[in-house]
């Protein structure tokens, strides 16, 4: 750790983790009651736990990018943060904010927007919050000692998230006129400005953990920015086929759907050239690990899945149905929960000084929870085809078809109780972690000065 500021981070870390606990749990609910078993019905009924599900996701996500964000930007920059003590009343509020949303649609305080459900007040509150850490960041990047690509794309990431996040707030009438402009905030989240981020991460974990030169690995990184824009922008088409938006967005949409798994390929094909060019083995192999596996299950979830149902002529089946939830928890499993573990994984043993990526316990958190997300997918994706022949083809009522689907979640749940071990040995070797220490280190990284030619001999 080459500041203290960058302490900040293990609050968002840890926050991070709580929240994906919960989510898990709310999940399982989700899970037996599409078995038949909604004993929680009473007190957590299937919307309030679905609502949860998907907006925990958001935020421990989002939770996990601003405590990246705090390791990262000071250590670009070459300063400590402008200001720690506002950072801890960011988090504070954001926690804040978290916690009564969550509480909220419990009793039905809610937008009913799907992962837009935040009440508008709290909306209000999210934005100063966001405006807050953007000015924390911010005034860092601007008053440090120099400016780095990856430091300027994770910036440009945050403020464009910071941005697309208004449109959601805008009260329509209209139910096509409000769907439309959600998917701003949706699509342009997840399948735009949020690749910025992971890309940024990305680089900057490269950088530390294969010691190839920052001059080669940022080369990368223009061209995976230019693929996002180019195909995420004009991709969000895919959402508008059929909620009554004019017909060329079938084309537009499929083109550039197709275009989009080119940025999760170019992440994936450059995280294995860098690692292969490494010349540096750095100790910490498990968070290499959570690296690499990031930039290919992100090409497969979020790029290949992506695109094999958003194509208009599958799309007009699959729209609405189990297909989209198997290409969705992979894809935010691969490209952004990957990601912030990774960064987990980097800097807690940097921030604690104990070297707790070694053994057992991290090497089977990797395995069993991704397993068990594969596992997932392909239940999802056994039981997403089997509605779509009894729904769509076949012409069966969607509660029949969803009894005929149930056997499918017993695997469901079987292999998320396998994702749900890895993730309580993750937790379990963060807290082996322990707490940041006040300890800096004096001589800047090593694979920061190591030049290309010493890295491939």
């Amino acid at each position: 750790m080459k500041y203290r500021s960058q302490k900040i981070a293990w609050l968002f870390f840890a926050t991070s983790l709580v929240l994906l606990v919960l989510q898990v749990l709310y999940g399982f609910i989700m899970g037996f009651a599409h078995m038949g078993y909604d004993v929680f019905h009473e007190w957590i009924p299937f919307n309030t736990a679905r609502a949860v599900h998907t907006n925990l996701l958001v935020v421990w996500l989002l939770s996990g990018f601003m405590g990246s964000a705090y390791w990262v930007i000071p250590e670009e920059a070459g300063r400590e943060l402008v200001s720690p003590k506002l950072a801890l009343v960011q988090w504070a509020s954001f926690v804040l904010v978290g916690v009564v949303a969550v509480i909220g649609f419990h009793f039905n305080w809610w937008e009913g927007r799907k992962f837009l459900e935040i009440p508008r007040p709290l909306d209000y509150l999210v934005v100063v919050n966001v405006l807050l850490f953007i000015g924390l960041v911010g005034a860092t990047a601007w008053q440090g000692r120099r400016f780095t690509t990856t430091g300027i794309t994770l910036l440009l990431g945050l403020v464009s998230a910071a941005l697309l996040y208004l449109p959601g707030m805008y009260h329509f009438d209209n139910q096509v006129h409000d769907s439309y402009f959600r998917w701003w905030v949706v699509h342009l989240w997840v399948e735009g400005v949020w690749e910025l981020i992971m890309g940024a991460l990305l680089s900057y974990l490269l950088i530390k953990l294969t010691g190839v030169d920052r001059e080669i690995i940022e080369k990368w990184l223009y061209v995976i920015v230019g693929i996002t824009f180019l195909s995420g922008i004009l991709g969000t088409g895919h959402h508008y086929y059929y909620i009554g938006a004019p017909e060329y967005w079938l084309m537009i949409g499929g083109i550039f759907s197709a275009l989009e798994p080119l940025a999760f390929l170019g992440m994936a094909i450059f995280a294995m050239a860098m690692m292969r060019k490494g010349g540096r083995r750095h100790p910490n192999r498990c968070a290499l690990h959570w690296t690499i596996g990031c930039a290919v299950l992100s090409f497969v979830g979020a790029g290949f899945l992506g695109m094999a149902h958003t194509l208009p002529q599958v799309n007009l089946w699959t729209h609405g149905t189990l297909v989209t939830a198997m290409h969705g928890h992979l894809a935010f499993w691969g490209a952004y929960a990957m990601i912030v573990f990774a960064m987990i994984m980097y800097t807690m043993p940097e921030m604690t000084g104990r070297n707790c990526y070694t053994g057992w316990i991290p090497e089977w958190a990797f395995l069993t929870s991704n397993i068990g997300m594969l596992a997932m997918t392909g239940a999802f994706a056994v039981a997403g085809i089997t509605q779509v022949y009894l729904e769509r083809k076949v012409g069966m009522d969607f509660l029949d078809v969803q009894d005929a689907v149930q056997v499918h979640f017993l695997g469901l749940v079987l292999a998320a109780a396998l994702f749900a071990l890895g993730i309580a040995l993750f937790v379990w070797n963060f807290i082996s972690f322990g707490l940041p220490a006040d300890d800096l280190k004096d001589e800047p990284d090593q694979t920061e000065r190591q030049p290309l030619k010493e890295a491939v001999t």
